[in-house]
């Protein structure tokens, strides 16, 4: 009796999700647990592994077909693997890569550029005829064209003595690819417009001297690596003030439900991760507040993990305050972040630069990270936005003040 396999829930709130990807097709052994199908939401992708080891007799839905949590989407017969299922599979999979070789482009002349040895093989040449003008009378584009031309092209009267030089004739296929935005691709698209739309977005600017958190993390970074097997990284003092931040303008972690203002008392601080094609994806460190240093950073390498491995869950995604973006990885030097709703306030960190600064009236150089706060106006006043800033600078300049709270 065939097993049906159902979509399975996807998460709070979620009630549907789309086909991304079959690993199997109708005729196929699967063994239990093996991957079936990969199914796609609007925040996560899941994955929907076989209940049972079989044949896949039917495959109910399509690429891009919307499916309903519970709907059957594939049945399966149970058995055991079909005897020469494996033989079968290597052998697909030899042709294929003997294809692959044989599709391979291959030089056929020995010391002719891909280009020319094309040409020449196009044209039937023998190179030996052809006399080669480029470096040690190694034969060019050029070369070829003119000989199959019928040699070297006679000069003007008017041009007698003077030798031409006609530009390079540049021989390229311009190609475009359309690929189709995933769901959670076209739903940061959305989630974007709507952000720049619905809020009265400003953002404020502020410049923090990096000298005192670089100098304790290279003072305890091999303790710390050795205590807790983590690395104590940058992202952890920033939330660590971010917090203190939050605790001193509460209007930065709260948000806009209606006609109503909702405080948070609790500190959910979203860290921003490069999901890669996927996009980017903004999981949650719950109760940031009541964790340590170490809890932080291996909270953020867990989660970071999953986001490699296409393993975040809703859980993961939901429940944000605040967040926190760090342009700094890729080289930025300044930005304007997004918020991200329907948190009203995103903090992102830069790279870090030496720059001059004047201190105690002398010119010295520091390192320097430009900081930005993008909040929603409409609950955020400007005076509270830059002291929120502020707060936050005098924390990572004296990283001391975080661990004594004041």
């Amino acid at each position: 009796m065939s097993v049906t396999v159902e979509v399975p829930s996807l998460g709070e709130s979620v009630t549907e999700g789309y086909v991304a990807e079959w690993k199997k097709k109708e005729g196929d052994y699967i063994a239990e647990d093996e991957v079936l199908v990969e199914l796609e939401t609007d925040k996560i992708t899941i994955t929907v592994p076989s209940p049972v080891s079989g044949t896949i007799t039917a495959l109910k839905a399509d690429i891009d077909d919307a499916v309903a949590v519970g709907e059957v989407i594939a049945e399966i017969e149970p058995g055991e693997a079909p005897e020469g299922a494996g033989e079968a599979e290597e052998t697909v999979e030899a042709e294929a890569e003997t294809a692959e070789k044989a599709a391979e482009p291959v030089e056929t002349h020995e010391g002719l550029s891909p280009a020319v040895a094309r040409l020449v093989e196009e044209h039937n040449l023998d190179p030996s005829d052809i006399e080669g003008s480029g470096p040690d009378g190694r034969i060019l584009k050029g070369d070829v064209l003119a000989h199959v031309e019928g040699g070297k092209a006679k000069k003007k009267p008017a041009d007698a003595g003077v030798e031409v030089r006609r530009a390079p004739q540049v021989e390229t296929q311009q190609t475009e690819e359309r690929v189709k935005m995933s769901r959670l691709r076209q739903t940061i698209a959305k989630r974007l417009v709507s952000a720049q739309q619905d809020a009265a977005m400003l953002t404020t600017f502020q410049e923090a001297d990096m000298s005192g958190v670089m100098e304790l993390r290279k003072k305890y970074k091999q303790k710390f690596l050795d205590k807790y097997d983590v690395k104590l990284g940058f992202m952890s003092f920033f939330v660590k003030a971010a917090i203190e931040a939050l605790k001193a303008y509460p209007a930065v972690n709260a948000e806009i439900d209606g006609n109503e203002i909702v405080y948070k008392n609790y500190y959910n601080i979203g860290v921003a991760v490069g999901g890669g094609e996927k996009g980017l994806v903004v999981p949650v460190i719950k109760n940031a507040d009541q964790l340590s240093f170490a809890e932080v950073e291996l909270t953020i390498n867990e989660l970071v993990g999953k986001v490699k491995s296409n393993s975040l869950t809703m859980e993961d995604l939901q429940g944000g305050t605040f967040s926190i973006t760090n342009g700094g990885i890729y080289g930025s030097m300044l930005s304007t972040p997004i918020l991200n709703p329907p948190q009203s306030g995103i903090l992102g960190m830069h790279n870090i630069v030496e720059r001059p600064v004047a201190v105690d009236g002398e010119v010295v150089i520091r390192p320097v990270m430009y900081l930005a706060l993008s909040y929603d106006h409409r609950i955020i006043d400007g005076r509270e936005a830059v002291s929120f800033l502020v707060r936050l600078k005098e924390c990572i300049e004296n990283p001391e003040r975080i661990l004594l709270e004041i």
